[in-house]
């Protein structure tokens, strides 16, 4: 019973030993708590077959990384070139991929399998970027290459992540529903280089999307494209080019709606030139509709007095044409909330002194009731200002009084101040500011010299960030700019040359050929400090 018993206790006794190991070795695999965060990317220690074999005959390829790995978005981001019938299989376990080869195999070619970002530890999903794979089954490598830097058309900027693909010249079709076999991803620079290419004639592009298929979609991705075939004999580099935004070759709406204010609001896919809107059906409530384009005319808003209609057809032209037929469709039960609300020009709490103060409705309005405005001025009620609609803008007005430095300033506009159509009325809507010291404010003087006299220029004064014009002149001529009311900070100026005289800058378009009006950034910073005159020479090279 003895011997039993010590023999029930040692097979107890190593059963607890291999569960502790056990659970040990499951422990060892928990991620590891605290410390800093996991920020790198997987990296390959291990290939069979070797990357770079040439003589390939394997079935199978194993790669073997520095940690647990995971595939992302396979489908959209790996690609083989040439391409297979049968694609490659890929799988992922622990630290290992593999490749599995469904296909057979062309005879002295060599392939690239190209994982953009599908490779990713299994952490923090860190990606390995533009990680390839190339063999040949020949007894040579192909061994040309292409690089270059990607930019934005508009800021001159460089276009981080941006797809850069080349396409043999009988096969090029970036409008297909395949990805390309052949791309890349530009880095922090913008730069770019595709390696291991064969001798051929190539389109080249680049394309920074939203979708993630490496599919171009002219409604969404931004396109750069050299108009010339590249014929690739030998390495060749500084390939540059510019992405822009292509305006879509077929005018759609892209967004329509019954608010529930009851306007109506269209987004369209074009700016338009000269854009007209009528309502076709019911006729009869054409004359009283009210119609704003935004500034860039791809967008419109339309108030109609009458909503007693089941449905109404709206016509939208541009330039006398007949674009596209829009049907709304209202329920019989259906009610509106309209409440007026005011937005205004202020600079955060402060009133610029070189402008009015505007406050723009969300709405037209019919009617100003001036009893129920009140201005008060360091808390004492003021009268002698005027409130009147803006000649240009039917949704803004204007609020003039003759502002002093330093003083606090309240603007009311007391509940029902401001009638709407179909009666609306505002809830109070209160304005506090402090009129802006003019000394605050900087001048700059440009002395602008044109290359060609017969040419149009566009002059832009953009912020640091060059996203947003600050303000624009045509230039024609040699001539001396005064552009005052500059707030303190950093501007660049730009030229447009507007190749066609419209005013504007103008998109390239990928099926003509045609690249986007060439944009120059003087390249001396314009910095401005408060109640400074900066006076600067800008030469415009030629194009």
């Amino acid at each position: 019973m003895v011997k039993n018993k010590r023999w029930s206790i040692e097979r107890c006794s190593k059963y607890f030993v291999v569960f502790l190991a056990m659970f040990s070795g499951c422990a060892s695999m928990q991620n590891p708590q605290g410390g800093p965060k996991d920020t790198e990317a997987p990296k390959l220690v291990k290939a069979e077959p070797k990357d770079l074999t040439t003589n390939f005959k394997a079935e199978k390829i194993n790669l073997d990384f520095n940690e647990f790995i995971k595939l992302t978005n396979e489908f959209k981001e790996f690609s083989i070139s040439p391409e297979m019938e049968k694609p490659p299989v890929l799988k992922a376990k622990l630290r290992r991929l593999t490749i599995d080869l469904k296909d057979s195999l062309e005879k002295n070619t060599t392939y690239t399998l190209n994982f953009g970002k599908a490779i990713t530890d299994i952490t923090e999903g860190n990606a390995l970027k533009n990680f390839t794979y190339v063999f040949s089954t020949g007894p040579t490598l192909d061994s040309l290459s292409l690089s270059g830097n990607v930019k934005n058309a508009i800021t001159g900027q460089p276009e981080m992540d941006a797809v850069v693909f080349i396409l043999p010249l009988n096969r090029d079709s970036i409008f297909g529903k395949k990805k390309p076999a052949i791309y890349t991803t530009t880095d922090s620079s913008g730069n770019y280089k595709l390696k291991n290419l064969r001798e051929d004639t190539y389109k080249v592009y680049a394309l920074k999307e939203k979708g993630g298929d490496k599919i171009y979609q002219q409604e969404s991705d931004e396109i750069g494209f050299i108009k010339e075939p590249i014929k690739l004999n030998k390495n060749i580099d500084s390939v540059n080019l510019q992405i822009f935004k292509e305006k879509a070759s077929k005018f759609r709406i892209l967004d329509r709606r019954l608010n529930n204010d009851g306007s109506i609001t269209m987004n369209f896919n074009q700016w338009l030139t000269k854009p007209e809107l009528t309502v076709a059906e019911p006729s009869n409530i054409d004359g009283n509709k009210i119609v704003k384009f935004n500034k860039t005319n791809d967008s419109v808003r339309v108030w109609l007095a009458d909503l007693s209609f089941d449905s109404v057809k709206i016509a939208i032209k541009d330039e006398g044409k007949l674009l596209e037929t829009a049907k709304f469709t209202r329920g019989k039960r259906d009610t509106y909330v309209r409440n007026i609300t005011g937005a205004d020009n202020l600079e955060g709490d402060l009133l610029n002194p070189h402008k009015g103060l505007k406050i723009t409705f969300n709405m037209p309005i019919t009617a100003v009731d001036l009893t129920k405005i009140t201005l008060l001025e360091d808390s004492i009620p003021r009268t002698g200002f005027t409130f009147t609609k803006d000649s240009i803008d039917f949704l803004t007005y204007n609020f003039k009084y003759l502002f002093k430095k330093k003083e606090k300033y309240i603007l009311k506009l007391g509940e029902g101040a401001m009638t709407g159509i179909f009666n609306a009325k505002n809830k109070e809507i209160t304005k506090t500011f402090t009129l802006a010291n003019a000394d605050d404010y900087a001048t700059m003087i440009l002395k602008v010299n044109v290359p060609d006299s017969g040419k149009n220029y566009i002059l832009e004064i953009v912020n640091e960030k060059k996203d947003q014009v600050v303000s624009t002149r045509l230039i024609t001529k040699n001539e001396t700019i005064t552009l005052p009311n500059y707030k303190p900070g950093v501007y660049f100026g730009r030229i447009v040359y507007d190749s066609n005289k419209n005013g504007i800058w103008d998109t390239g378009n990928v099926n003509d050929g045609s690249q986007p009006e060439k944009i120059w950034y003087e390249p001396k910073e314009l910095s401005m400090k408060a109640n400074w005159k900066r006076e600067e020479i800008i030469n415009i090279p030629k194009e």
